[in-house]
């Protein structure tokens, strides 16, 4: 809730931290800006509850480091991504170790505030969380060929790979990826790589 928590926003781009910055403080929310993923990680423990917003691509310790280390520190604080257009390996490497959103750039501003609202619910550790009875029934919904290209969508490959490997055009992919997105009611490739990782729960 705003006023309650700290938003801790990670961006070396100083334009782009300092829109986020004005963004949320006019939300309401008390907001900690680092130019570096180092300057975060060096508060330690001082760091205070709430969320972490950073960009992926950085000098130093990047996103997808920076996550992996808070992972490995102890009490995890929910923390979303955001990046350039494109980064479809990095999305499905961030959604795997637990990021609770990445967006893509340029991304409406709503989207960030309803993103960090839902971080912020006592409940955040089941963000996106999906019943795996369910996500298996949901990708059933897949023709073999959606499978295939499913597949490989959730392993970070980009559409003309997939186009490559199936023999197909791109465009051809694109269309089998808005059917995907369409069956499987996702808005973005992080609802795909969480249905996966839900799926993949009921065989273990």
């Amino acid at each position: 809730m705003p006023g309650k928590s700290v938003i801790h926003v990670v961006e070396d781009d100083r334009a782009m931290r300092e829109s986020l910055l004005d963004l949320l403080e006019d939300a309401g929310y008390k907001v900690r800006a680092y130019n570096r993923a180092e300057e975060l990680l060096a508060r330690g423990a001082a760091l205070e509850p709430g969320c972490i917003v950073s960009d992926v691509r950085m000098p130093g310790v990047d996103g997808l480091t920076l996550l992996r280390k808070l992972r490995a520190a102890g009490p995890k604080l929910p923390l979303m991504l955001i990046t350039g257009h494109g980064d479809v390996s990095m999305a499905v490497a961030a959604m795997k170790l637990g990021a609770v959103d990445f967006l893509e750039k340029p991304f409406e501003a709503d989207a960030l505030l309803a993103a960090i609202d839902a971080a912020l619910r006592p409940e955040q550790s089941d963000i996106g969380a999906v019943d795996a009875d369910m996500a298996r029934r949901s990708l059933q919904k897949l023709t073999p060929r959606e499978d295939e290209v499913f597949k490989r969508l959730v392993a970070g490959k980009a559409n003309k790979e997939i186009a490559i490997e199936l023999g197909i055009s791109p465009r051809t992919v694109e269309f089998h990826r808005a059917h995907i997105m369409e069956k499987l009611a996702a808005k973005a490739l992080p609802d795909l790589v969480r249905l996966w990782l839900s799926s993949r729960l009921s065989q273990l």
